[in-house]
């Protein structure tokens, strides 16, 4: 399992949102690149990096510090947050960005997600933001009736080969993952590459998550980890050293 650390983008300032609520922020670094670099030099070989204007307004507005990341930095790069057409997700393609995350468009849109998919087959990744196992949507401020489960074995059937999953109720809380969930999509998809995302806080979590194993042996292809890494809650090169 890949460990990656979090870099959320808000007016151009790194943050955190409690369970994706943007009246409850808490500022870390004011450059992304600050960020970037720490995590790099801790043996960060992935970063995933998100834009919460993007994700909130439907149109990325820090795209600039992602873009000069994924050129600068010698790591792989996955970058979401309000990506919904195509010159968005060429654009980053072709800053080096690896995979690109798609929410809201991609379940609204499933002609658009399968013109992506034809293009640009595994550099395109889908987050699935969940609260109860329904998919939230528009920066996790909406909540569909869309069953993740039920939209998973859809995106599957499209040839989607990368998805995350998101519990919102655990996503900055410190709470540890939604494993039951986890364990549920593990067992449910066969053939996407599954990442974890929201909740983990301590190397017990990191180690629990990478022992994850669906009914077949599939197991979680990374975890990504936010807050407790930026508050010191979770050492990020012991939680490199669990998985190795």
């Amino acid at each position: 399992m890949i460990v990656i650390p979090a870099i959320d983008i808000k007016d151009g300032k790194v943050v955190r949102l409690f369970q994706g609520d943007f009246d409850k922020q808490t500022d870390y670094d004011p450059y992304p690149l600050i960020a970037a670099k720490r995590w790099r030099d801790m043996g960060a070989k992935w970063l995933h990096l998100v834009d919460l204007d993007g994700a909130r307004n439907g149109v990325m507005s820090n795209k600039e510090h992602i873009l000069y990341i994924a050129e600068r930095l010698n790591l792989s790069v996955q970058a979401g947050g309000g990506i919904r057409d195509l010159k968005t997700v060429s654009d980053l393609i072709k800053a080096d960005v690896d995979r690109v995350i798609l929410g809201t468009r991609a379940i609204n849109d499933q002609k658009f997600l399968k013109n992506l998919l034809a293009l640009y087959g595994d550099k395109i990744c889908v987050s699935l933001d969940c609260s109860n196992g329904f998919v939230t949507q528009n920066g996790w401020s909406a909540i569909t009736k869309i069953k993740a489960v039920d939209l998973a074995l859809q995106l599957e059937a499209m040839g989607l080969k990368w998805m995350i999953y998101t519990d919102i109720a655990r996503d900055g809380a410190l709470t540890g993952p939604n494993f039951e969930q986890l364990q549920t999509m593990l067992n449910t998809v066969k053939k996407i590459n599954l990442l974890a995302s929201g909740g983990v806080s301590s190397l017990e979590d990191v180690i629990k998550l990478n022992n994850l194993k669906s009914s077949t042996g599939k197991q979680l292809w990374g975890a990504i980890i936010g807050k407790a890494i930026y508050e010191g809650k979770l050492d990020f090169k012991e939680a490199l050293k669990a998985v190795a």
